[in-house]
């Protein structure tokens, strides 16, 4: 349904989570993640920048926090948000140290996401790292790429199986399709 999605959005996503388990700094957290990323096509090899005001990591919520402006960039992928929080596993390990798993990630204060080719428009998201769902969610989410839109207030993708679903919220889901992109990706 809709076009490389499931290697696209979920890219930042897991960008983030990497650059949280490089500061993080431990071989065990990135063994623990790593097999995820393999899944999402994500590239090892390419460097992860996270920019943002400010960060708090709280070890007894389990929360690495980055506020104000935040930025993270790997390759051509960018997303950008006005808060990004990291939340781990309650497994008896540290964000400080490295030693605790990640549970999943939100973003918020309006978020922005772009690829190579897609940009994705929300409130607010999640990657939820056990379940392998991402969502975003707000007034208007908004998906496109070229010419193709796809618009509606709740887009779930589950990583696993590659689907997605847009939802309306009341309203009605609003989709444009130019012919003409059906011939590029052939």
């Amino acid at each position: 349904m809709f076009p490389n999605f499931r290697a696209a959005l979920p890219h930042i996503f897991c960008a983030a989570l990497v650059s949280v388990v490089a500061l993080a700094g431990t071989a065990k957290a990135q063994d623990a993640t790593q097999s995820r990323l393999e899944g999402l096509a994500l590239s090892g090899d390419q460097p992860i920048q996270i920019e943002s005001d400010e960060l708090k990591v709280q070890d007894e919520k389990g929360t690495a926090t980055f506020t104000g402006n935040v930025k993270v960039v790997q390759g051509k992928t960018m997303m950008q948000a006005g808060k990004m929080t990291v939340h781990y596993a309650k497994d008896g390990g540290s964000p400080t140290t490295g030693t605790s798993s990640i549970d999943r990630i939100d973003v918020g204060g309006k978020v922005y996401i772009r690829s190579e080719n897609q940009e994705a428009t929300a409130d607010s998201g999640t990657f939820n790292m056990k379940t392998e769902i991402v969502e975003l969610t707000g007034e208007r989410v908004v998906l496109s790429e070229g010419d193709n839109v796809f618009i509606g207030c709740k887009l779930v993708v589950f990583m696993k199986s590659g689907e997605a679903k847009l939802e309306s919220c009341g309203r009605r889901v609003r989709i444009q399709l130019d012919p003409k992109s059906r011939n590029r990706d052939q």
